[in-house]
């Protein structure tokens, strides 16, 4: 226990801090609202918090998100804000918030009050790749609705950061959007759990996605062979099997600048069943270079058992567990990987 901090210190030579934090949807089954996430983020003495959806905001009127903004400001919290679908074609999609371009519109604004350097979003899930046109249909849809916010990213010098989420985009793919839309206003939230959904090796989806990085929701990985392909579970930091001090090295020379934040969602498996013939339909493209990279990731490693609820108060027990999955995730961060501004 005693070289951790050694490790800390090493791992942190010669190079500036990556500031450290979480995402909220992280500790989704606390049902916080930002002043909550705030309180918390300020507890477990981070730098950053990215609040991943609109709906922990109680207003959108000025005078609140004021409040909001001076709340973090007085504990030097940066605020990272996102919400979820703009591409108005995507199973993903809900009119909640008015049309693609008004939504994406409403979070520019909600960004730029509380100082956030981005608008994280997403063009959808896995099941976007069999609808009519392929991904490479709602990709262009999601290009339109970022061209049409164009103006109002610029002039609020907010990013929309479009993440790779729930199976919908490789690294590549994703790449093909923001160069697309203008790498000037449009950028990436790295997600390095949803990479190994799309059989992708995390290292190689940041040495992609690194250059346009603006922010993150990052996690570890299991992953092993299965009689239908492969299954994966995201696990806490340095509990999965992703080589995380080799990808946090890569990660300190792509976008130091950019904080990594944490989002755990564990507890459960994903299958990738890839001997299936039907799977494939959505992947039609994918080099073979790519998948055995993938599947190097697989090989030798041993199943992960799923999370079982304990007896007794079913949402107490999933916020301890998510708090806890959390909360040993940071401090992997900060003493083996060196991570993190604050001490």
């Amino acid at each position: 226990m005693a070289a951790a901090p050694q490790l800390a210190r090493g791992a942190g030579e010669g190079r500036k801090k990556i500031k450290l934090g979480y995402d909220n949807f992280a500790v989704r089954a606390m049902n916080w609202k930002a002043a909550q996430l705030i309180d918390y983020a300020v507890k477990l003495n981070v730098d950053s918090l990215l609040i991943s959806d609109l709906d922990a905001f109680e207003s959108f009127e000025p005078q609140y998100l004021a409040e909001i903004k001076a709340q973090a400001d007085a504990h030097d919290l940066d605020l990272h804000v996102g919400t979820w679908s703009i591409c108005p074609t995507s199973k993903s999609f809900k009119d909640k918030w008015g049309t693609a371009e008004e939504h994406l519109r409403t979070g520019i604004r909600v960004a730029k009050s509380l100082g956030s350097p981005v608008i994280r979003v997403i063009l959808g899930n896995r099941s976007d790749r069999l609808t009519e046109g392929g991904i490479e249909a709602r990709i262009a849809d999601t290009v339109k609705v970022c061209k049409a916010c164009r103006s109002e990213a610029i002039d609020s010098g907010v990013i929309i950061a479009v993440e790779n989420h729930a199976g919908d985009m490789r690294s590549e793919e994703l790449v093909t959007l923001i160069e697309a839309a203008g790498k000037d206003y449009v950028g990436a939230n790295v997600d390095s759990g949803n990479a190994v959904w799309t059989m992708e090796d995390p290292l190689d989806n940041l040495n992609k996605l690194g250059p346009y990085a603006a922010t993150t929701s990052l996690r570890d990985t299991s992953v092993w062979e299965t009689s239908n392909g492969a299954d994966i579970q995201w696990r806490a930091m340095g509990e999965g099997t992703i080589d995380q001090k080799a990808y946090f090295a890569r990660f300190a020379e792509l976008c130091p600048q950019v904080p990594v934040h944490i989002e755990t969602i564990s507890g459960f498996n994903l299958g990738v069943p890839f001997l299936q013939d039907d799977f494939w339909k959505a992947y039609p493209q994918l080099k073979a270079a790519d998948f055995a990279r993938f599947l190097k990731l697989a090989k030798g490693n041993k199943p992960v058992e799923t999370w079982k609820r304990p007896p007794g108060d079913a949402k107490l027990a999933e916020q301890e567990y998510q708090r806890g999955e959390l909360e040993r995730s940071l401090k992997y961060c900060r003493e083996t990987l060196g991570l993190g501004v604050k001490t």
